[in-house]
């Protein structure tokens, strides 16, 4: 019969199998196991996320008290156009409304915002800003035309994702590149948002005339010659373009570095007031009866100076 090992030796070589085998249990910590390869993981995470940008853009959609029923429907056009935008109560509109509506965009979680802002009932000013660190523009909005006015017969989807195409104007100043960025962030529906859908049924035109922006909003329609959903490439070629709505026009006023103000980086040298246009037109009409005036006295002046001959037949029935 063999020899009996002792037990420290049976110890001493279990314990050099398991330093063998066994692998080294990573440390635990508050956020997970602290080990080398879950650096790795972090590593290739912030690889890919680096990689990958998903668009997040959320627009503010709110104006000032006091707006009109026209400006207000136009308002609530585009809020259905736009399904990544969020809608708030009318803000007071004073000097200090750029730090109210910078911490309303803050609260409610967007990085944009379009402020309607309506003066002395008449005159609406469309803000489009990036928040908080801007830049900013100003709008005169004109020519306005409501989906609800035009009873236009396009039609698409709502929450679908729009086209959007400029025109080759726009990349001939600077300024309308940065106005043309800006539109493209705002307007333009981010993938895979939860409340759009993922059809392409519908173009936005922006387009520039007399330095005014001009915005159209088209249904792309393609006729259907058989019962298949799918659709043949002959009637690809007789896709049309329909118009939904609204209409309006821009004239851009000034274009700021900060977010509702800061240094001014592009003021419009065409811009004319609204108030300096009635006044003008106040001046005219007031010229008009001036020259009526002008004309009685002008009148009394000739009368008086070539005075009529007596007549002597005058009296002649009186008798």
């Amino acid at each position: 019969m063999g020899k009996k090992r002792k037990h420290s030796e049976t110890g001493a070589a279990a314990n050099e199998n398991k330093e063998e085998t066994a692998v080294e249990r990573p440390k635990r910590t508050l956020l997970g196991f602290k080990d080398g390869s879950s650096t790795t993981t972090e590593q290739q995470q912030k690889e890919s996320s680096i990689a990958t940008f998903r668009n997040k853009e959320k627009v503010l959609v709110t104006c000032s008290r006091r707006i009109s029923y026209r400006y207000r429907h136009l308002m609530l056009n585009l809020v259905s156009l736009l399904p990544h935008c969020k809608k708030d109560n009318k803000v007071e509109s004073k000097d200090s409304k750029g730090a109210t509506l910078n911490e309303l965009v803050e609260l409610k979680s967007c990085s944009s915002c379009l402020f309607f802002e309506c003066r002395k009932g008449k005159d609406l000013y469309m803000w489009m800003a990036k928040c908080p660190n801007g830049p900013s523009v100003k709008f005169l909005v004109n020519a306005v035309h409501t989906m609800e006015e035009l009873k236009l017969t396009g039609n698409h989807l709502k929450g679908s994702r729009p086209i959007l195409t400029f025109s080759s104007s726009f990349d001939k100043q600077p300024h309308w590149k940065l106005l043309k960025e800006m539109f493209m962030q705002i307007f333009g529906t981010p993938k895979d948002h939860r409340k759009s859908k993922p059809f392409y049924d519908h173009v936005f035109v922006f387009s520039i005339l007399d330095d005014h922006m001009w915005f159209r909003n088209y249904q792309i329609s393609c006729p259907h010659t058989g019962t298949a959903q799918k659709i043949d490439r002959g009637d690809l070629e007789k896709m049309t373009l329909v118009e939904v709505g609204p209409r309006f026009c821009l004239n851009p006023i000034k274009i700021f570095a900060g977010s509702f103000g800061g240094p001014t980086l592009y003021e419009n040298p065409f811009y004319v007031a609204p108030n300096q246009i009635r006044s003008l037109e106040k001046k005219q009409k007031a010229g008009k009866y001036a020259k009526k005036v002008k004309a009685k006295t002008r009148r009394k002046m000739h009368q008086l100076s070539n005075p009529l001959e007596v007549d002597e037949f005058a009296d002649m029935w009186k008798e």
